[in-house]
């Protein structure tokens, strides 16, 4: 790369801003995809990275779903890990304290099977100081009935209260693909005190062994990520930006530099990207580069010159 675009990529603003979270760069690793960040430190230098989305973590403790778990389809993954993780209790003996020293942003992601459970979870976890943000994961597709219930616009409505009631810190809501209509969800949402949107989660899916005549994960239906969602990541993004005034994350499938514009085009303020970072360590930087070319070549000084300039119907975020 010559030293023009190196100055002027150099130049362009990528900062963002979700609620009171800024962010040096626009990149958020996704929930469950990238642990704690020390997993990719060797890889990578975390400061260039805008965030890790820490795995989610409930009020009880949960074993998570029978192996086999993971399923490699075409142009994605198949999971259904079912929310494994230690409870709130033990995850904050034992594990918060090590994120202290993340050179990054680091959002809390809290899960739940009642209104409470978001509440409580919420409140012990946005309490730490190594926690900057909290993500409401209310469309986890792996558990059961249980689990995407919460995606439905009352109780994600009264969830978001819930959580909203018991933190000051940015609260991202995350929505489920998996619904009727995502736009009207994300506006009930942002009603009930969001601070931004994660566009999308996974979408539901299924893998059968032909041969076995059985399907292929243990829980029979797992939740689809990769490159194979991002044509509907992007259309949930389009679609949410044309009812919202608060940032979307838009994630689903990014790989490239030019993936993640096409959310940013399409009205999110930034990406998060999860079975990317499986199959290379460095999207995130590629990503960050190719948007700083990127914006370079279109003369646009900030990030938020270019965000929504695909979508006639973006209302705008407020500031």
């Amino acid at each position: 790369m010559n030293g023009a675009v190196h100055g002027a990529l150099s130049a362009a603003d990528l900062s963002v801003r979700i609620g009171s979270l800024e962010l040096a760069h626009p990149t958020l690793m996704g929930s469950g995809c990238y642990g704690s960040g020390e997993e990719y430190a060797p890889f990578i230098d975390l400061a260039q990275i805008g965030g890790i989305v820490l795995k989610s973590v409930t009020r009880w403790p949960r074993l998570g779903n029978d192996p086999p778990r993971l399923v490699n389809v075409p142009s994605g993954l198949l999971n259904a890990i079912g929310l494994q993780n230690p409870g709130i209790d033990a995850y904050l003996a034992s594990d918060v304290a090590k994120f202290a020293d993340r050179p990054c942003a680091v959002i809390g992601s809290v899960a739940g099977f009642s209104v409470d459970d978001y509440a409580y979870v919420t409140e012990r976890l946005a309490a730490r100081d190594e926690i900057d943000a909290i993500e409401l994961n209310i469309s986890c597709p792996n558990v059961g009935s249980e689990g995407e219930t919460f995606a439905c616009d009352r109780l994600a409505q009264a969830a978001t209260r819930a959580a909203r009631s018991v933190t000051g810190k940015t609260l991202i809501v995350k929505l489920s693909p998996n619904v009727t209509d995502i736009a009207a969800i994300a506006a009930v949402v942002e009603g009930a005190g969001a601070d931004a949107l994660a566009v999308i989660n996974t979408v539901r899916g299924m893998a059968i062994d032909v041969d076995a005549q059985r399907p292929r994960l243990a829980n029979a239906t797992g939740g689809l990520s990769g490159a194979a969602i991002r044509p509907i990541a992007v259309l949930a993004v389009f679609e949410v930006a044309r009812a919202v005034h608060i940032p979307i994350i838009g994630q689903g499938g990014i790989e490239t530099a030019r993936d993640a514009l096409e959310f940013i085009l399409a009205g999110a303020s930034c990406v998060c990207i999860g079975t990317g970072n499986f199959t290379d360590p460095r999207v995130p930087l590629n990503v960050v580069e190719g948007i700083g070319d990127y914006l370079a070549e279109h003369g646009c000084a900030q990030l938020g010159d270019i965000v929504g300039a695909a979508n006639p119907g973006f209302v705008g975020v407020r500031t």
